[in-house]
């Protein structure tokens, strides 16, 4: 049987074929890095990640976008439509996967480019804390954050961006209000499985509200 790295695979790991030692030679530079658009070696196939969806916890980041004025304080927040997977319009937060061997910094500047453009200009934080942890489920009721694809834990993160957001991939539009505006709620009502409180506690943390 294959081994790698000490570890005796089984049959149906994705890794089974590989020799003993396959990824010793690999560097960080063979990774994703920013905006590559490659794949990392040993990163999954759809299928594969489908399969592991279905047996593992998935880590994510989820971004709140914001402006902010002169002192920082947060002036408006944005959020994204898009099209869910039976084809109805849904407005969300920018998120995303944590890929394999990247850092969590990359992570959001990746998944905010993806939405936003790379020329958003997001003011990542300092620290990679994030202000709060949503665990989504795929069972409803287990928590107040509910995904039907999947288990994921979604490190949290209210970023300011400074440049020009532009809807990619399969956002269709940037939309951008005041937080103490009469229109929070009604926006926070159309964003289904949780990303609603997402978004409240991210204003609260920041004292927008």
């Amino acid at each position: 049987m294959p081994v790698l790295n000490d570890e005796i695979p089984d049959d149906d790991d994705f890794d089974a074929d590989r020799d003993r030692g396959a990824f010793s030679h690999i560097t960080p530079e063979d990774f994703n890095r920013g905006f590559s658009g490659s794949n990392p070696p040993g990163w999954l196939d759809r299928d594969a990640i489908d399969r592991a969806r279905r047996c593992l916890p998935m880590p994510y980041v989820e971004v709140v976008p914001v402006r902010v004025d002169e002192m920082s304080a947060v002036t408006q927040v944005g959020t994204l439509l898009r099209v869910d997977d039976q084809g109805n319009i849904e407005r969300t937060l920018i998120t995303g996967r944590i890929l394999y061997h990247e850092t969590i910094r990359e992570a959001l500047a990746r998944n905010i480019a993806k939405d936003l453009g790379q020329l958003a200009l997001p003011m990542l934080p300092a620290s990679p804390q994030p202000f709060t942890v949503a665990e989504f489920f795929p069972t409803p009721g287990v928590s107040e954050y509910y995904d039907p694809r999947q288990h994921a834990i979604a490190l949290c993160y209210l970023v300011p961006v400074a440049g020009d957001c532009k809807p990619q991939d399969e956002t269709l539009d940037v939309e951008w209000i005041d937080p103490k505006g009469d229109m929070l709620e009604s926006f926070m009502s159309q964003m289904p499985g949780g990303h609603g409180k997402v978004l409240m506690g991210a204003l609260t943390w920041a004292g927008a509200l």
